[in-house]
Formats: C-alpha cells, sequence, structure tokens
C-alpha cells in the first residue's frame, strides 16, 4: 500500500515529499517508529508527537502527518491535515482494510449502562447463532481471546485492528461502548456505524482533562448519531431531543413511554432472599414478558435497548426473553451467592452519582437493611470522597469505610475524607482499612433481609498500592471467607 493508497479518504496537503512510498507501518508512538513507517504526529496532554519529526526523518519514516506548521527535514514526506487524531482513524481504517465494512457495527453511549447493554447485545446475538466481538469498559472480546482495556474506547488504530482481528475470526458483528472521549478524540471516525444507541446522560466526567463543561459532554455523546445509520434513543431521557440535533440517522425509540417504538409495561420488582431482580411486559417492536436478575428501572432501559438492536438482526422474540434472564455483567451489580437469608452483590460504583443511583434503586426493594461497603482512590479528588460519603450516609442503614486504589495516598486519610461526607448526615458506620476484613465484618454481621453492596471495585480484579498492582479479586476474598 502506497502513501497514496492509504490517504485516499484523507483530506491533507502534501506539504513535502513524494505519495508513491510503500508504506511499511502505521504508528503513532515515536518509540515504534520504523523505516517506511507513517508516523502521526498527536499532541497528547503531556507529550506531542510534533517534537519527534527530526528523530522520524533519521528513523527513516516514509512520511509523517502534522497539523501544526513545523520545520520538515529533508527526505521526508510531510502531510498536513487539520485534526491528526481523525487523520490516524482514517488511516488506520485504510491500513487494516476497512474491516469495517465487513461485520456488523453497534456503537453504545450514554453515562449509565453501556457495559451492561453491550453485554446484552452479545449474549443475544450469540444466542441467535452470530459470532460477536466486543469493545468495552471491561476487556475486548475476540473469540476466545479477551484483552484487558486500558480505556473504554481505545484508540482509533486498535479499534481498527481489533476490527480486522473480528472479521478474520469470523466474527459477523460487533458491539462497542462510545465513550464521550472517544467521540471527543476521534477514536470512533473512519467508519459508519450500523447502529448507535443512547442510553441516558447525566452530568459526569465534567473537570479537568475531562470536559470543560455539561454542554460539551453532551455535544459528545450527540456525535454518534451523525456517525451511525440507525440511531436508537431512549425516549424518556430529558436530554434525547439535544442528542439528535443535527443527527443524519434514522431514529428508533424505547423506554417507558407509550410512544417509545419498544416499550416496558407492567414492572414489578421481585425480591427474595438471595435475588434480586425485575420483570414486565416488552410490547412494541416485541410482545413477550421478560424477567431480569438484575434489579431496577435502569435494567428495563438496558434490556430494551438490547432486544431494539437484535431486531435489525431478524432476532425472534422467543430467542430474547431466555438469554437476557441469564444475562449478566462482571462487577455490575453482580450477585455473588453467600447467604439464604440475605443478598449480597458486587458493583462498580465509583463515584457518588453512580452511588446514589445503585441505593437508590436497592431502596426500592424495601432490604432489611442496606449495607454499603467502599473505599475512595487515591491520587483523586478528594471532594469525590466527601460526596460519596454523604450519599452512602443518606441513603444506607450501615456504611463500612475501607479501602479501594489507595494509591500513593495513606489509606486511613482517603477514609477520614469519606468521614467527613458521612458526618453531615445520621448514617451509621464503621471503617476497617483492610477490605478482605471488611468483606469479612459484612458476611458475618449480614441480617436477615439484608442487601449488602460491595461497591467501587466491580470488574478490577486488583489494588494500587504505591504503584504497584497486587492482585485482588473480591470474588476471591469472599470465596476465601466463606472456605474459612
Amino acid at each position: 500500500m502506497t502513501i497514496e493508497q492509504m490517504a485516499e479518504h484523507l483530506d491533507y496537503q502534501v506539504l513535502a515529499g513524494t505519495l508513491a512510498a510503500e508504506v511499511t507501518a502505521l504508528v503513532y508512538d515515536s518509540r515504534k517508529i520504523v523505516p517506511g513507517c507513517v508516523f502521526v504526529c498527536i499532541k497528547g496532554a503531556a507529550f506531542d508527537g510534533h517534537s519527534c519529526i527530526t528523530q522520524a526523518a533519521a528513523q527513516q519514516a516514509a512520511a509523517v502527518v502534522v497539523e501544526q506548521d513545523v520545520e520538515i527535514p529533508a527526505g521526508v514526506t510531510a502531510l498536513w491535515v487539520a485534526n491528526t487524531r481523525q487523520a490516524l482513524a482514517v488511516l488506520s481504517a485504510a491500513w487494516f482494510g476497512h474491516p469495517a465494512r465487513q461485520i456488523k457495527t453497534i456503537g453504545v453511549t450514554g453515562t449509565k449502562g453501556k457495559t451492561t447493554t453491550t453485554y446484552m447485545i452479545k449474549s443475544i446475538l450469540e444466542h441467535a447463532g452470530h459470532k460477536v466481538g466486543l469493545i468495552g469498559t471491561i476487556e475486548t472480546v475476540i473469540g476466545t481471546e479477551k484483552i484487558p482495556a486500558a480505556n473504554t474506547t481505545p484508540e482509533s488504530y486498535l479499534v481498527q485492528q481489533y476490527f480486522r482481528k473480528m472479521v478474520d475470526a469470523g466474527c459477523d458483528a460487533c458491539v462497542m461502548e462510545a465513550s464521550s472521549q472517544g467521540l471527543m478524540m476521534h477514536r470512533t471516525d473512519g467508519f459508519i456505524f450500523d447502529i448507535g444507541i443512547f442510553t441516558n446522560l447525566e452530568p459526569d466526567h465534567i473537570g479537568p482533562n475531562e470536559h470543560a463543561s455539561f454542554e460539551e459532554y453532551l455535544s459528545c455523546k450527540a456525535m454518534l448519531f451523525r456517525q451511525c445509520k440507525v440511531g436508537i434513543v431512549n425516549a424518556d431521557d430529558v436530554h434525547t431531543k439535544d442528542i439528535l440535533k443535527g443527527h443524519t440517522c434514522e431514529v428508533e425509540t424505547f423506554g417507558f413511554s407509550r410512544q417509545a417504538n419498544l416499550r416496558a409495561q407492567d414492572v414489578t420488582y421481585i425480591h427474595r432472599p438471595g435475588y434480586l431482580g425485575t420483570a414486565y411486559r416488552m410490547e412494541g417492536y416485541y410482545n413477550l414478558p421478560v424477567e431480569i436478575d438484575v434489579p431496577g428501572r435502569f435494567s428495563v432501559y438496558n434490556s430494551l435497548a438490547a432486544a431494539a438492536v437484535c431486531r435489525h438482526f431478524g432476532v425472534a422474540g422467543d430467542q430474547i426473553g431466555p438469554v437476557l434472564k441469564k444475562a449478566k455483567v462482571k462487577g455490575r451489580i453482580e450477585m455473588v451467592k453467600v447467604s439464604d437469608a440475605f443478598t449480597l452483590m458486587i458493583d462498580y460504583a465509583h463515584n457518588a452519582m453512580s452511588l446514589e443511583s445503585l441505593l437508590s434503586t436497592l431502596r426500592e426493594y424495601e432490604p432489611g437493611r442496606l449495607v454499603c461497603l467502599f473505599g475512595c482512590g487515591g491520587n483523586r479528588s478528594r471532594m469525590r470522597r466527601y460526596e460519596m460519603g454523604e450519599v452512602s450516609g443518606r441513603l444506607a442503614d450501615l456504611t463500612i469505610i475501607t479501602s479501594d486504589n489507595p494509591r500513593d495516598e495513606e489509606p486511613q486519610a482517603i477514609i477520614d475524607d469519606i468521614k467527613t461526607g458521612i458526618a453531615k448526615t445520621k448514617g451509621d458506620y464503621v471503617e476497617i482499612i483492610d477490605r478482605k476484613e471488611a468483606i469479612r465484618y459484612a458476611i458475618e454481621h449480614g441480617q436477615p433481609g439484608d442487601v449488602i453492596v460491595l461497591a467501587g471495585k466491580g470488574h478490577e480484579d486488583y489494588q494500587e498500592i504505591k504503584g504497584v498492582k497486587y492482585p485482588m479479586d473480591e470474588r476471591d476474598l469472599i470465596a476465601d471467607i466463606l472456605g474459612k
């Protein structure tokens, strides 16, 4: 493939050199420059790839792609583009042979529910005979290969590389989480999603190194609906109208509204010792009874979104219900059986908004006691600790304060910050620094009818202390506690 062939769909200007050279690699990390490569200069928060142009020339790169006025060394081709991140996405798609044209692509965006919705879609489609790849917060799944995730939406080069691997592995579909950061940084450019999904929107990811305002956050989410053929959106969310401004896709809706194309009716909450679930009737595009082994209204929304997608694959209604009944996601309201008397679950809720949503949902099940065990990460905003402490103190009957990922901070200092938030409420609490001992306390002091939540770690299987990640999976801790 020549530079010209790779740049076929790219809007660029040639600053120097020729486009006839054969390309050996596409690179955006200066440490991976090799002779004959195209090096895309990405400007990040801490490092600017434009500073490595001389290095690229010395290492015989075939071309550099820039977005700034820079001095171009002799002997290297240089292309100017308006945005090198966007260019990387377009070039990556070409480099890997436009794999998204060979599979159905589904992108899921929203504040909450992305991970669960993607796994529900994958489960239903695979039950119906499809082979589905997945890219998301927890992992990338390609057949039997599982790749731990560093970002919810990987860099565009990796997205295209994963698509190519999925096509080569025989996948006919890929479902992926499209985060606001991923959309803003053009990680999902270079192709058009067949289906885009909007779950919901609440103020989140606003602050340093994230989004400057809620308006920016919303506008980034809205980008998906100018990058997909069909948009499936939550009819009940107050921000849906704004999300769809300027959309270029066909639109379908789901929700509780009677005007939604796929809707939930007659919702009931199921609560028995050791189990919480939700049942409802799905109407509209499908008409069938549904029971989910996950509590709350948000689980209904997630399942509706998943079903709405599967309709486009010709999946029959009788194939949807049984799969939704069993669909589970690691670390997302994941119930772990420890007793016939009370319910224990693991959830990733790691900020005040997600914790409040979770505890408010569980309150609707009228537990004997609602017990919340959590900690907060070190080297992060102290405000999060105050806020999470206040939320748990207000909504839980008992808070067990413990460690999360203390990183470079002292665990006790983090706990003291959480206690500052709880002090604003009348909530009862205990503090146990060691997370395993805190979980042991929760289990040994469980009472009939309790709902106990281990919040914050979710799917994570490590604890980070002073720059080192130590193995720590709450499921293993629970098994060890029960075993002894």
